[in-house]
C-alpha cells in the first residue's frame, strides 16, 4: 500500500473499517501536516465596514445585548473607531447563557435591552442571537422594530447601490415588504419560509438581499450568507445620516398590523388546515396560494393570513395581518377558532 494512504475505499464496508480500526491502521500514514493560526476578526471587521459606511453618520448611543455569545466577541471590533457609544450588556462568552436565552425571537430575552435602552436614553438597541447570524433592533422607546420593517429598509437600501435588482422575502413578511421593494424600482421575489429556501432562491435569481420575518438577512456580497451584524449596520447608517428617531424613521417601512405567530396543537394538522381552507374559499375577493402551508389573501379589504404546520410538532402556526388592528384581530380570532374547534 502506498505510503500516506489509508486502504479504505468508497466501497469499504463498514465490518471491514472497524476490522481495520481494530487492527490499528491509521488513517493517514504520511508526513504529519502543519498548523497555523490567524485571527481574522480585524478582516472580517474591516470588509464589513467598506460594504456599510458609518464614518460619517451622526453620534449614535447604541446598547448591545449580545446575549453571551458571539456578538460581544465581533461587536467590539466592528464598532470600533466609528461614532458609537457602546452600551455592551452580556458580552462575555458563555455557552451557557447565564443572563437569558440567546434567541431574541422570544420576547422575554428582550426585556433587558429595551429596559437598559430606557434606562441610558440610548437612540437603539440591538439584540443578537448565539452566532449572531440573527439581529432584533428596538427603538429609543424600547419598543421592537419588526424584522419585516427591517428587511423593507435594508433593500431600499440595497436596491440604491444596486438598481433594478431582485429582493427575497418569504411569503410571511409583511404585505409592505414587496410593496417598498417594487416601489424603489426592486423586483420582489416571495419564497418558503427557512434559511434553505431564501438562499436557494437568492442564487436562482441572482438577488442581492433577502430577509425574514425571523430576523435572517441575507447578503449577496456576504457570499449570500445571512449577518445580523452587517444588518445592524445597515439600520445604524440609516438612523445616523437623518436627525429623527428611529421610531419616526421605521414609520416609513410599516404599514400593516401583524398578529406575530400563533401556534395551535393539533392532532390533524392537514384536517384543520382543509377546514381553514373550505371556510375561506369562494369569497369575493379572496385568493388562496398554497406555496408553503395556507395562504389567504384579500387584496381589496387589505388583509392575508399563512397557516403553517409544524415539521417537528403537532402544531399549526398562524401569520396574519391586516391594515388596522380591528380588521387583524377579527381575522386572528376567526381562524383560530376554526382551527381549534373541536
Amino acid at each position: 500500500m502506498p505510503r500516506g494512504r489509508r486502504p479504505v475505499g468508497r466501497d469499504t464496508g463498514l465490518t471491514e473499517i472497524r476490522e481495520l480500526i481494530e487492527q490499528g491502521v491509521p488513517a493517514y500514514d504520511g508526513e504529519p501536516g502543519t498548523v497555523s493560526r490567524r485571527d481574522v476578526l480585524k478582516g472580517y471587521a474591516d470588509h464589513l465596514k467598506t460594504l456599510v459606511d458609518l464614518s460619517g453618520i451622526r453620534r449614535l448611543k447604541v446598547v448591545v445585548d449580545a446575549g453571551n455569545g458571539m456578538g460581544g466577541h465581533t461587536v467590539p471590533s466592528v464598532f470600533d473607531g466609528l461614532p458609537i457609544d457602546l452600551v455592551p450588556m452580556y458580552f462575555e462568552l458563555d455557552g451557557t447563557f447565564p443572563n437569558h436565552e440567546a434567541n431574541p425571537i422570544e420576547p422575554e430575552n428582550l426585556r433587558d435591552l429595551q429596559a437598559k435602552v430606557r434606562e441610558t436614553g440610548a437612540d437603539i438597541g440591538l439584540a443578537f442571537d448565539g452566532d449572531a447570524d440573527r439581529c432584533f433592533v428596538v427603538d429609543e422607546r424600547g419598543e421592537t422594530v419588526s424584522p419585516s420593517a427591517v428587511t423593507a429598509l435594508v433593500a431600499t437600501r440595497e436596491l440604491a447601490k444596486h438598481p433594478g435588482s431582485s429582493i427575497v422575502h418569504n411569503l410571511i413578511t409583511s404585505a409592505a415588504v414587496p410593496e417598498i421593494i417594487s416601489e424603489h424600482g426592486g423586483t420582489p421575489v416571495r419564497t418558503r419560509v427557512g434559511h434553505s429556501f431564501i438562499k436557494q432562491t437568492m442564487a436562482e435569481t441572482g438577488a442581492v438581499f433577502g430577509g425574514e420575518h425571523s430576523a435572517h438577512f441575507y447578503f449577496r456580497d456576504f457570499w449570500f450568507a445571512d449577518s445580523g451584524m452587517l444588518a445592524a449596520m445597515h439600520v445604524l447608517a440609516a438612523l445616523g445620516q437623518q436627525d429623527g428617531p428611529l421610531s419616526a424613521l421605521m414609520e416609513e417601512f410599516t404599514r400593516y398590523v401583524a398578529s406575530g405567530e400563533i401556534n395551535s396543537e393539533v392532532d390533524d394538522q392537514a384536517a384543520a388546515a382543509a377546514k381553514v381552507r373550505q371556510d375561506f374559499a369562494g369569497r369575493p375577493g379572496t385568493t388562496i396560494d398554497e406555496l408553503d402551508g395556507l395562504t389567504v389573501a384579500n387584496e381589496d379589504e387589505g388583509w392575508w393570513f399563512n397557516l403553517r404546520p409544524s415539521n417537528t410538532e403537532p402544531l399549526l402556526r398562524l401569520n396574519a395581518e391586516a391594515g388596522d388592528e380591528k380588521t387583524m384581530a377579527e381575522l386572528r380570532d376567526e381562524v383560530l377558532a376554526i382551527v381549534r374547534e373541536k
